[in-house]
């Protein structure tokens, strides 16, 4: 039996999942399964899995019409052997020590039932956007968890399967948000911890779920954090209400993107984005002061490194 069950599903991600799966085999923890789950997709998809699949014995690919993502995590949690699951989305990239050192992190900790890590959000074209995920202490991440705030990147954990048994695998009841509503049902029953160092790449691009359905993911999360509080015995909390981003434009998210890898100090991803917003709002005047901060922080660097 594998140590680990890679549970990854994949939903018309052509342009990203063999990057994606390669990072996965490219692993330097190599005792694992990797469930690769064809959730309906009707591009290319499946064709780039069963050629990855036919050299490395460790893929097994299951395929069916489209359901939504908790109920293909679900199948795939029942067709898992492995004692632990490794989470992974068909649009990132694995670092390769991840498996090994979250893998280590749980056996020599009990206590802990799921650990995630920092990430490195990047953009559609794998640029640099700025590191993510500040809480490392169960303490910290369940405090995000019931105040709108990153908490866990659901793809950068691994989680002990008999954990994900006891509280009954994802539930559909809070879609695009299952992943919130797990780990708040997890930190119920163990810690959950991240480990300090970036562990992935975290994709961000236009088809991605918190930008296509974030006014449904914000009310799902709002309904998640209300039942795990009653849960908890508490019935008021203070919240970010921000607004979702997927209410933003075409020009306000590049402009958002602009300005994390701006403070991030990733100049020619800002230069990128920055350029893109102004191209779909030219005359929006958020995009020219953004343009002036970019410009500012260019004339300080050497030409060398901003091209």
């Amino acid at each position: 039996m594998p140590k680990g069950t890679v549970i990854l599903p994949v939903h018309n991600a052509e342009n990203y999942v063999g990057q994606a799966v390669e990072s996965v085999l490219r692993q330097t923890f190599a005792d694992f399964e990797l469930l690769l789950l064809n959730d309906g997709s009707t591009d290319g998809s499946l064709a780039v899995l069963e050629k990855i699949a036919i050299r490395d014995k460790r893929c097994r690919i299951h395929s069916w019409s489209n359901v939504g993502l908790a109920e293909t995590l679900n199948r795939g949690l029942a067709l898992a052997r492995g004692d632990f699951i490794i989470r992974m989305d068909a649009d990132d990239i694995c670092r390769p020590e991840r498996f090994e050192r979250q893998i280590s992190f749980l056996e020599s900790n009990a206590a802990y039932v799921a650990v995630g890590a920092r990430a490195l959000f990047i953009d559609p074209d794998g640029m640099p956007l700025f590191e993510a995920v500040d809480c490392l202490t169960h303490e910290q991440i369940e405090k995000a968890l019931l105040g709108h705030n990153l908490a866990v990147v659901h793809p950068a954990a691994t989680i002990r399967r008999s954990a994900l048994e006891a509280i009954g695998g994802y539930r559909s009841d809070y879609p695009h948000a299952e992943d919130r509503d797990l780990f708040l049902r997890l930190a119920e029953m163990g810690k959950l911890s991240n480990l300090a160092d970036v562990c992935l790449d975290y994709r961000q691009h236009i088809q991605s779920v918190s930008l296509k359905h974030a006014a449904e993911q914000m009310a799902s999360a709002q309904r998640a954090i209300a039942d795990a509080l009653q849960r908890r015995g508490i019935y008021s909390v203070a919240t970010d209400a921000a607004s979702p981003a997927g209410a933003e434009g075409l020009s306000d998210l590049h402009r958002k993107w602009a300005w994390w890898a701006l403070n991030a100090r990733h100049l020619p991803t800002a230069k990128k984005h920055t350029v893109r917003a102004l191209c779909y709002q030219p005359l929006n005047l958020r995009n020219w002061h953004l343009a002036a901060c970019l410009i500012r922080d260019l004339l300080k660097r050497p030409f060398s490194s901003i091209a």
